[in-house]
């Protein structure tokens, strides 16, 4: 309730305008991109209260040491230790393969700066966990952000890619120089040059 109530208060005074194409209806990865700002994680936490959504968050362990660590992990911060990013996968999986259930926001372009890859981590656990990836993005441009399609993942990665990439080929984040263009690693490998 209080979440709620926070929520309609802050798009209220926002000059953010929330679109939703629809709110899931089973567990989810949520992609949050273009992840070009801290503001990204306020606007995260709006739409996820605001719609009601139970979200876990991944988020690098130095977020949660310290004092830190218990408001971290009360929004549904989850640490992740960057040297053994594999680790975190496995945990995840093994989580919902126990039956907990919860929408999982991912943040694949990693940090705030810009990378030539997303990290391919929201893949490899939808594809685990045969859960759907839904579209969460920002664009400053329109000054909107919210959730859009929730897709299922066929293992074709360059072809899941390209729906993804369409998606996101006008949303440009908070800090629209930051942005990463969708392109995992892994689909590079998968299609042959020329």
């Amino acid at each position: 309730m209080l979440r709620r109530f926070l929520a309609r208060v802050y798009w209220a005074v926002s000059r953010w305008t929330l679109v939703a194409d629809a709110t899931p209806t089973r567990p989810t990865v949520l992609i949050g991109a273009p992840h070009t700002s801290n503001w990204d994680f306020v606007l995260m936490l709006a739409i996820a209260w605001q719609l009601g959504i139970e979200v876990h968050w991944l988020g690098k362990k130095s977020l949660f040491r310290g004092w830190r660590g218990p408001i971290m992990r009360g929004l549904g911060g989850i640490a992740v230790d960057r040297a053994d990013p594999a680790r975190i996968v496995g945990e995840v999986v093994d989580q919902v393969h126990a039956g907990t259930v919860f929408g999982l926001v991912v943040t694949p372009d990693g940090t705030r700066g810009g990378n030539e890859y997303w990290k391919s981590g929201f893949y490899r656990i939808a594809r685990a966990t045969g859960m759907p990836v839904t579209l969460g993005f920002v664009d400053r441009h329109t000054m909107t952000t919210g959730l859009g399609p929730t897709i299922d993942l066929t293992g074709d990665v360059a072809a899941d890619m390209d729906r993804i990439r369409a998606f996101y080929a006008d949303k440009h984040g908070v800090r629209p120089e930051r942005r990463t263009e969708p392109r995992l690693r892994e689909e590079t490998a998968e299609r042959p040059e020329g």
